[in-house]
């Protein structure tokens, strides 16, 4: 085999991953074929050595250097959406295969930018009085400009590709071609001397062809190898050249096996695997070496190789196993929200639980890495459409209930317009039935839109009130009375303030009762006196608690129990906006207690930090719940007031 035309092989890069052939060394080692050593042509081998020398020098820095670095991608995390659109439009223009990184990481960052576009539309439309669930983000051009570019980009990636594919059919054709030339010079009775010049046209011919299909390059190889390796055996060249063939070649594949060997060392397996393919292509590219040398040069290779396939294969192990195990992870996650009933959800307490458990799992999703490809976009499929479904179900209770709301509003308007209608009425009696009437009315409809929850309530209630002081101002006859109520109470203060302790505690508690008892027994007092003698009596009263030790919540209940019949004696409307507020405050708390229940399942208590949290949150959910049973009480009390 000529020693430039090795050289020149040496020469050519593959850049194409599809054609690397992943060969491992055994079945390089069958390849050889059994043929004569090459020898190199005799006539012009003075001419080939020199050239052969700066050809080797070449070759040699090419095998020693490493990968091009690309040029330094942009910051794109800088660049605005329009310069986003604006880079991708250029950037398309280069060779696809070059450029896929980059593409993605200009459509990730548009996406993102969107994305926070997005929350901050969601923000100010919220801030401006909307529901997050009624918010659709505006339409934006520049992301179908970016489709467009992105549809573009796979167009010129597909016609690429195929236009590869198509290139590799029109060489394998030629390289056939040239076979059946090489072919029938080998066999030709003729002198093949004759034809040197011929078969080296050949071999140029077939080295400056391209790529073809990879699973016939392994056979097409060993065909032109044992041509070329026949015709130079046959024309006897001298040994003198034969010799230095063989030198030169040796020389390449000691490179060849230092370069391999430096692989062990590299940290990026896959990289290593793809530089290893290379090393084997140039292996075959190039001719024998001394007989005795054959072996131990291609058993140095081949151990070379065999430590770099070895970790490839242990990597890609280990690959399988993780998303094997990511397929079980999933495949469990999905069954869990198919198995999550939310059919018969009927409250928006239930639905927002039910939203955080399906948020909860997506989260835990997206912490799993890739399952095997086989599996992967079948089960992204079926989570996928799990999800769908589950919040297309919510959008339709949302949907629903919001009607429902708005029937309650206008509902609700209509009893504000009545209540406005009588207020200016002087037929007393009739009237405060009827607006007592409107009130019960009121207490059978449910909540609307949280909006406009505190308007239409202080809309209907100012209505009530301003009847209800209008009557007031009309019964003046009672303030004598008011004024005799006064000192009464005054006078029961001191009795409470000198109610002397005796030995048994629960007499002492019984008659402090019988004063309390009476002091509600006792009607109204002037209104600016009522919040100054009432706070008198509580601190008269709270003193003598405390010095008899009594329950601080019981104490809270008594104190409500004496402000009941205050409230109760301006009538059911007052009666009826308390216990309002205490279903709010009731519900309120319900909520806070629900928040800590869920936030404890997150802690984990096997910690010293864990469990002392956990501890304090379970204090907290007491001292909630204990609250909650009082002003359960309460309403209950109010309830009995309103029968």
């Amino acid at each position: 085999m000529n020693p430039l035309d090795v050289n020149k092989d040496l020469e050519m890069v593959k850049s194409d991953d599809a054609e690397i052939i992943n060969e491992t060394p055994s079945t390089i080692e069958s390849n050889k074929l059994a043929v004569p050593a090459v020898a190199s042509d005799p006539i012009s081998a003075p001419t080939d050595i020199q050239k052969e020398s700066t050809v080797s020098d070449e070759v040699s820095d090419k095998q020693t250097s490493n990968v091009e670095e690309k040029p330094a991608m942009p910051d794109y995390n800088v660049f605005s959406k329009s310069g986003l659109i604006d880079a991708l439009k250029v950037l398309i223009q280069n060779n696809p295969d070059h450029i896929k990184e980059e593409v993605e990481i200009i459509k990730q960052t548009f996406y993102k930018k969107t994305k926070a576009d997005n929350e901050e539309q969601k923000k100010l439309f919220v801030e401006n009085g909307g529901e997050e669930i009624d918010f659709v983000p505006e339409k934006d051009e520049l992301e179908d400009a970016l489709k467009n570019l992105l549809n573009e980009y796979k167009t010129l990636k597909a016609a690429l590709i195929a236009q590869k594919e198509k290139d590799k059919e029109n060489n394998l054709i030629q390289k056939q071609h040239i076979l059946e030339q090489m072919k029938a010079l080998v066999e030709s009775n003729d002198d093949v001397s004759a034809h040197i010049n011929e078969f080296r046209t050949l071999q140029q011919k077939w080295k400056s062809l391209g790529h073809v299909p990879a699973q016939v390059a392994n056979d097409l190889w060993k065909q032109y190898n044992g041509y070329q390796e026949a015709f130079w055996d046959l024309i006897k060249i001298n040994n003198e050249l034969r010799e230095y063939d063989f030198r030169k070649n040796l020389e390449a594949k000691t490179l060849i096996c230092e370069t391999a060997e430096k692989l062990a060392e590299e940290t990026d397996v896959v990289v290593a695997f793809q530089i290893l393919q290379k090393l084997h292509d140039d292996w075959r590219e190039l001719g024998p070496v001394a007989r005795e040398l054959r072996e131990e040069i291609w058993t140095r290779f081949k151990n070379a190789s065999a430590v770099v396939n070895k970790k490839h294969q242990s990597y890609f192990e280990g690959i399988r196993e993780i998303e094997e195990q990511n397929l079980a992870l999933k495949t469990t996650l999905c069954d869990k929200i198919e198995a999550f009933d939310y059919s018969g959800f009927k409250t928006y307490k239930q639905w927002d639980e039910a939203t955080q458990s399906i948020l909860a799992w997506q989260e835990e999703w997206r912490t799993i890495g890739f399952a095997p490809r086989r599996a992967n976009q079948k089960l992204f499929e079926r989570y996928r459409s799990l999800c769908d479904n589950f919040f297309a179900s919510k959008a339709d209770f949302y949907k629903e209930s919001k009607n429902q709301l708005n029937e309650n509003l206008e509902r609700k308007k209509s009893l504000c317009e009545q209540a406005e209608a009588l207020k200016e009425s002087i037929e007393w009696k009739d009237t405060t039935d009827k607006l007592i009437q409107l009130q019960r009315e009121w207490k059978t409809i449910g909540p609307v839109i949280k909006k406009h929850s505190d308007e239409i309530w202080k809309r209907f209630i100012t209505a009530c009130d301003y009847f209800f002081e209008q009557k007031t101002k009309n019964n003046s006859g009672i303030r004598t009375i008011e004024a005799e109520n006064l000192e009464k109470k005054k006078q029961l203060i001191e009795q409470i303030k000198g109610l002397e302790k005796s030995n048994d505690t629960g007499e002492t508690v019984a008659k402090l009762r019988e004063l309390m008892a009476e002091w509600n027994k006792i009607g109204h007092v002037p209104f600016k006196e009522k919040d100054k003698i009432y706070k008198e009596f509580r601190t008269a009263v709270d003193k003598q608690f405390e010095t008899l030790n009594v329950d601080v919540t019981q104490r809270r209940l008594d104190n409500f129990k004496t402000n009941l019949k205050d409230i109760t004696a301006k009538g059911e409307n007052k009666l009826y906006r308390e216990r309002e507020k205490l279903v709010r405050a009731y519900e309120h708390l319900k909520n806070e207690i629900a928040v800590y229940e869920n936030n404890i399942g997150f802690l984990s208590s096997s910690s010293k930090k864990g469990g002392g949290i956990i501890r304090e949150m379970e204090r907290k959910i007491e001292a909630l719940k204990e609250e909650s049973r009082l002003i359960e009480q309460k309403i209950n009390l109010i309830d009995e007031n309103m029968k």
